[in-house]
């Protein structure tokens, strides 16, 4: 035991080996699990994306300390095309230097948004000399010939004037952050359209006539053809979606030329079950069944990320399997910041998420209700303090690097969810108090949480019979797998905590602590327990 004891241990340090200060932050993966390597050791994101129109030094004061209050690590703020480039060929760097320098006193990393040609699908961020002259920065057309509100991925004049800007924002970084206070970038912002499937100019629609490229059938290994004969009824979104995605590619190749960062695209989100419905949803976006469609277009892209705001349990668990990849590192860049979306944490984390940001994390009095929150109140804020600071606590990165994860969080039903990891059965359950169970008392009030969409645990096993876990509002029970050999029970459970990356036991649970399951509600604290058999 005291053997195993010390394998853990140097298990769960942070071994990887040192890299130079100056390394530039990149995606590493390895058994179909993902890390963002930072300063040479695996990085979890604990995020706040500030509001849109955050991005000028007066909002962005307003920041802080609502990112401090959480626990965030990570800023993500966006860079305004108009802001960048207010008269064509004239950069304004100072928003950037104010960013760079006030998130290093405020000891945070940044996610750059490039608002370019797309944010939210439209071109409210570009300057005025592009949204004001559509000759030379063509808007897509409708079927019926009509001007439709958002940049055709075909203008050319319009990539180059994109690309350059978005060039002279990645030459700027390299020049002013050796220090890789920038660690992931985000070219564009949920590209795609709503209510247009594609551009149906006449060069367009030449283009759609034509051959796909042959990059792409290979890929989904489809045969040769035009689009229309080999998409069907879904040709108009492809369409879009690679010309898109080869667009966004053009400013990801070249932006990483200057400095290598990793690079990833987020989707605005439909139905993940319906059918896709190509006027309904922003069309081209890297919405989840496109994916592979992205991998082939833009392979400079690191990764497809879920800007989740659907308060449906069922949907979200479904967008996060659709994200989960061997070739696809999860990160959840967007988040509605309402405290329900909080233990979608766990769920995320437990299928090995890179990193997690609510949305409009600042008090500029600007709030995206009924996407997000109402308003900011201690327990809103709590409710992702709470699981920020005890990962914050703990290697989470490279132990879900290393090894096995899972996690749940309570669905909306409030029904179990299990997990088989090895030769143990996982169980989380939701709304109990920390003694007894629930039919023991039926008189007894239920706590509060019962009725709240709160709870959710995640997990890591770290060798065959050893796992550790955290979480809140929560009853997990450990038990050997069916079918498995007899005589399988919990042999210890400990509180415990980091030192270094190594586990410190800070004391033993037993007990009301153990058998009931084991309960965490308002505080997470690690928890490590140690299975086996009698003989």
């Amino acid at each position: 035991m005291m053997l195993a004891r010390t394998l853990i241990a140097a298990s769960l340090l942070l071994a990887t080996p040192a890299l130079a200060q100056g390394d530039t932050p990149h995606i590493e993966t390895k058994t179909g699990r993902h890390a963002l390597i930072v300063d040479g050791a695996p990085f979890l994101i604990l995020g706040g994306q500030v509001n849109n129109s955050s991005n000028y030094a007066a909002p962005l004061a307003k920041a802080w300390p609502v990112l401090d209050r959480i626990g965030a690590n990570t800023v993500e703020a966006p860079i305004a095309w108009e802001q960048l480039e207010p008269r064509e060929g004239k950069f304004d760097f100072s928003f950037v230097q104010t960013l760079l320098d006030e998130a290093r006193q405020h000891n945070k990393r940044i996610v750059l948004l490039w608002f370019g040609a797309w944010k939210n699908t439209g071109l409210a961020y570009t300057p005025d000399w592009v949204k004001l002259d559509n000759r030379r920065f063509p808007r897509m057309k409708t079927k019926d010939g009509r001007d439709h509100g958002v940049l055709s991925p075909h203008g050319a004049a319009t990539l180059a004037a994109d690309k350059r800007a978005f060039l002279a924002l990645m030459t700027y970084i390299r020049d002013h952050d050796a220090q890789n206070t920038v660690i992931l970038v985000q070219p564009e912002n949920e590209v795609g359209s709503y209510k247009n499937p594609r551009d149906y100019s006449p060069a367009a629609q030449k283009l759609f006539d034509g051959p796909v490229p042959a990059a792409l059938t290979r890929a989904l290994r489809k045969p040769d053809g035009n689009w229309a004969t080999v998409f069907g009824e879904a040709a108009d979104r492809a369409f879009n979606t690679w010309h898109t995605a080869r667009y966004v590619e053009a400013l990801a190749s070249a932006g990483k030329a200057i400095k290598p960062l990793p690079m990833y695209v987020n989707a605005a989100l439909g139905d993940p079950f319906g059918k896709p419905d190509p006027q309904a949803l922003s069309s081209g976006g890297p919405q989840g069944d496109v994916i592979d469609i992205w991998k082939a277009a833009a392979p400079s892209i690191d990764f497809a990320a879920p800007d989740i705001y659907d308060r449906a349990s069922r949907n979200v668990f479904k967008h996060l399997d659709l994200y989960t990849r061997p070739d696809n590192a999860l990160m959840v860049p967007e988040i509605g910041n309402a405290a329900e979306y909080a233990r979608y944490f766990w769920a995320a984390l437990g299928r090995g998420a890179i990193g997690f940001a609510p949305f409009g994390m600042d008090d500029t009095g600007y709030f995206n209700y009924p996407l997000g929150a109402k308003r900011f109140d201690d327990a809103t804020l709590n409710a992702f303090a709470a699981k920020y600071r005890v990962m914050a606590s703990a290697p989470w990165a490279k132990i879900a690097f290393d090894h096995p994860v899972w996690g749940a969080a309570k669905p909306d039903d409030g029904a179990p969810v299990s997990a088989i990891m090895g030769d143990w059965r996982i169980t989380a359950s939701f709304g109990q108090w920390q003694f007894g169970q629930r039919d023991w008392f039926p008189q007894a009030d239920l706590p509060a949480w019962a009725a709240e969409a709160t709870g959710g645990a995640v997990v890591a096993q770290v060798s065959a019979n050893e796992f550790l876990f955290t979480g809140d509002h929560v009853r997990l029970n450990f038990a050997a797998k069916e079918g498995s050999a007899p005589g399988g029970m919990i042999v210890k459970v400990e509180e415990g905590h980091f030192d270094k990356g190594a586990w410190v036991m800070d004391r033993v649970w037993n007990g009301d602590q153990t058998d009931y399951g084991l309960n965490l509600i308002d505080q997470p604290v690690w928890i490590k327990v140690t299975m086996g058999r009698y003989r």
